[in-house]
């Protein structure tokens, strides 16, 4: 085949394939410093969180003892803590917390401290080199005085209606009801990160694989979505470019503030969702504008580049009738427009999170990473919804009232753990509550999220541009027959 029947020569293929296999390196090599320890190790599902105390134990007089017994599931143990109650006064004596295992009596932690170092209600955390050999195993925490007093003694903290499995609170070497108020966590290793490189090899093995293919069909002149979209994208890339400027440019059109309104926008949601939401629920939530402006950047383009793909076919017909185009053309380039006004409020967001004291950090070198994905995700669902828009036209008013839905059941401005844990379940859910929580620990933490959170990003974005594209092809040819 031709250059011209094919679109590319195969020369500049070989070239752009070999830019692809290259990058997909460098890419791959940069990503495993960037992830840093989050890549091999999360918070453990295993983590014993501490109970709200309702209770007193007992005065750790010379002679008395708590003991809670508990199994941790925790790959590697690094950190337990335990809440205290002095009833308002300055008491005095020492106290020792020991951690042993149960089976050998082996002790894993003794530490003393000074009771006239604690007050009402502290929480004491004993850090201890990291045990990677306690992992369901039963341990028992021993707290006792050797020198205290009636009167002038450290009391441990409990709850009497909360217990784990494979638990049990021993006060005096009597079992009591309920549990120690006290926390036991660690990390877990992850199986993905301990096998990066082999993913890596595997996915280097498969994009080779994949532009051979490509490269066979081309020299053969077999059919490839692959290779058609390539070519439509070159032959089209003029057109693209002209309904992507008239679309930006007709959003400010005839407006005063023009482009800055994409700077203003944010800024104007999150104060008004500040005042609002800090003095109504009071929220105690770390950097509570950067928190806002990441959910509103992304929710903001979500509804922004649906709507607009929405009627990218209605608010064509007349092009469609006179000129053919290939018509996924209409829906992509409505969401590029609506892409070009989320970069820039994400100037605005670095801006505010700077003034909160968040410097920039290498993980914004992966943000780009849900951005993409967030897009590939709003033009598989606008591709869905312009196909459906032709033959049902109140889906225009019945997206309205999903897209307000859809904005309450993302964590916009609420945190997800102030949730009952039924309503939790659901958020999780919502495909923008990956791509919120990925642009939140980038920017906020300064950590890459774990690796199932870069898996669902691309899962639920590639599943909804699959099934977009399949449902706009197959009804693209009677469009005609409804505009």
């Amino acid at each position: 085949m031709s250059k011209t029947q094919q679109g590319f020569s195969t020369r500049e293929l070989k070239k752009i394939f070999s830019i692809v296999f290259v990058a997909y390196m460098v890419l791959v090599v940069a990503f495993y410093f960037l992830a840093g320890e989050q890549l091999h190790f999360r918070d453990s599902r295993g983590n014993i969180e501490m109970p709200v105390a309702n209770a007193a134990t007992v005065e750790l007089t010379a002679g008395s003892s708590v003991e809670q017994q508990f199994t941790p599931k925790i790959q590697i143990f690094e950190h337990l803590s335990v809440q205290w109650s002095v009833f308002n006064r300055v008491n005095h004596g020492t106290v020792n917390v020991q951690l042993v295992n149960t089976a050998t009596q082996e002790a894993l932690l003794d530490q003393n401290l000074q009771a006239d170092q604690i007050t009402e209600g502290q929480v004491t955390t004993f850090d201890f080199p990291a045990l990677e050999t306690v992992y369901n195993e039963p341990l028992t925490l021993r707290i006792t005085s050797p020198d205290a007093v009636a009167g002038d003694a450290l009391t441990p903290m409990m709850k009497t209606d909360a217990s784990h499995e494979n638990s049990q609170l021993y006060i005096n070497g009597q079992a009591i009801d309920g549990e120690l108020a006290f926390s036991a966590t660690g990390r877990d290793y992850i199986w993905t990160g301990l096998h990066y490189w082999q993913f890596a090899a595997a996915g280097a093995v498969i994009l080779a694989a994949l532009l051979l293919l490509l490269l066979h069909k081309h020299k053969t002149g077999k059919k490839s979505f692959i290779l058609n979209a390539m070519i439509a994208l070159r032959r089209y890339r003029f057109l693209i470019k002209q309904l992507v400027d008239r679309d930006f440019k007709a959003k400010y059109k005839r407006s005063i503030l023009g482009v800055f309104w994409s700077f203003l926008n944010p800024l104007l949601n999150m104060i008004v969702q500040y005042v609002v939401f800090m003095n109504m629920f009071k929220f105690d939530i770390p950097y509570f504008p950067v928190y806002l402006l990441c959910g509103n950047v992304v929710f903001n383009y979500f509804s922004e580049a649906c709507g607009m793909a929405l009627t990218s076919i209605v608010g064509n017909a007349d092009l469609i009738k006179k000129v053919y185009v290939p018509k996924y053309i209409y829906p992509l380039t409505r969401i590029m427009s609506s892409l070009i006004n989320m970069l820039i409020s994400l100037i605005p967001l670095a801006a505010v999170a700077l003034i909160s004291g968040l410097m920039p950090n290498k993980t914004y070198l992966l943000l780009p990473f849900p951005l993409l994905f967030l897009a590939l995700f709003c033009l598989g669902l606008g591709m869905l919804l312009a196909s459906a828009m032709v033959f049902f036209r109140d889906i225009q008013f019945l997206w309205g009232v999903l897209t307000t839905i859809w904005m309450y059941l993302t964590p916009i401005f609420y945190p997800i753990t102030a949730l009952p844990e039924t309503i939790q379940s659901v958020v999780k859910m919502n495909p923008l509550y990956f791509y919120v929580t990925f642009l939140r620990s980038c920017i906020i933490d300064g950590l890459s999220p774990e690796p199932i959170m870069y898996v669902q990003c691309a899962a639920v974005a590639l599943i909804t541009l699959a099934i977009g594209a399949f449902t706009f092809k197959k009804s693209q040819d009677n469009f005609v027959l409804y505009l």
